[in-house]
């Protein structure tokens, strides 16, 4: 089976085909920060009216680079929700209309579900695909999840952000420090030149029981910080180190906790801030202490991508589930209602 995927729930769109029998084929993702820089955000008209202009040359990029046709296709899967609700009809209406004009069926696909399955969307050359059950870290965007997977569609929340997610705070502490936008990366990137130890922040909630994540604490511990310094680079890259190991080693001990909670030591992380080499390698440790093991998607898919969208609908559209003619999204969206697959 051949299914187009299509992601545009926020500021980057992307395609990409995958094939149940040979795996990805091809990718394509056009990301709009260059658009929403002057801006300090996303603007949702602008983003949705920039899917409008780059959707289609993107699919036919992506069909021509897989060596298929648009009779190739066997379903569409497109992002139905959570997101923007503008960018997500400009998604789930090309790709309901490709569905039609194919009569080929057509699935919706919960983006953080994306998200979930991407680490799964590849073979480790070594230990293969993890199997359910396992816990999955979700950090992606406005979202800090901790999730227990029985089965694939079959969710169940552990834990999530009361207040800014990882991934948010990351960005607002950049941007009070002065760093471009996108300010996640770029505050990463500093930290990378920053002496451990030097600023230490509060692992939030981590002294108490419990699985949720609450960050808004630790960006305004930085904010201060950074006020009453002298504001030299150096000082900056401190800081920005003190703020990165602050939140790897939050998510690092509940990850624990929730491994413990679930009875499992199979652990999958996903999400933009998934990305983050230090955060890997410190679930690493943690997973090779616990002799279980953690997975991540490549870096390039930890970032929305058209790759997760069109493998998560490939395995619904294998167990016969797809959507009726009319377009329809859901900004808003409870994975936990989500039918199981197979």
């Amino acid at each position: 089976m051949k299914v187009l995927g299509i992601e545009t729930s926020c500021d980057e769109t992307g395609v990409a085909v995958y094939d149940t029998d040979a795996g990805l084929r091809a990718h394509a993702l056009y990301s709009q920060i260059a658009l929403h820089a002057e801006y300090g955000g996303v603007v949702p008209e602008l983003a949705s009216r920039d899917h409008v202009r780059k959707l289609l040359p993107l699919v036919r990029q992506t069909l021509a680079e897989a060596g298929l046709s648009t009779s190739d296709l066997d379903g569409v899967a497109y992002t139905a929700g959570p997101g923007l609700v503008g960018a997500l009809l400009v998604g789930a209406g090309v790709a309901r209309s490709m569905a039609w004009a194919l009569d080929v069926p057509a699935v919706a696909v919960h983006h953080m579900e994306g998200h979930l399955l991407a680490p799964l969307l590849e073979d480790d050359p070594v230990r293969g695909r993890p199997e359910p059950p396992f816990v999955a870290l979700l950090v992606s965007g406005g979202h800090t999840q901790l999730v227990h997977v029985e089965t694939i569609g079959q969710y169940r929340l552990l834990g999530e952000t009361l207040d800014d997610a990882a991934g948010e705070a990351f960005d607002k502490t950049a941007k009070l420090m002065g760093l471009p936008y996108p300010g996640g990366p770029q505050l990463a990137a500093l930290a990378e030149q920053g002496n451990p130890g030097v600023f230490r922040f509060a692992r939030p909630m981590t002294d108490r029981p419990g699985l949720d994540f609450s960050f808004s604490g630790l960006k305004t511990q930085v904010l201060l910080a950074w006020q009453n310094s002298d504001r030299a680079d150096q000082t900056r890259a401190d800081i920005a180190r003190g703020f990165e190991d602050a939140v790897v080693e939050t998510l690092a001990i509940k990850c624990e906790r929730a491994l413990d909670a679930a009875g499992c030591d199979t652990l999958v992380v996903a999400g933009g801030v998934g990305a983050n080499k230090r955060l890997r390698a410190r679930l690493e440790e943690t997973a090779r202490k616990r002799g279980g093991r953690v997975s991540f998607p490549r870096p390039q898919f930890c970032t929305d991508n058209g790759a997760m969208i069109a493998f998560a609908g490939a395995l619904r559209l294998q167990a016969g589930q797809h959507e009726d003619a009319s377009v329809k999204v859901t900004p808003r969206w409870d994975m936990a209602s989500l039918a199981p697959v197979g």
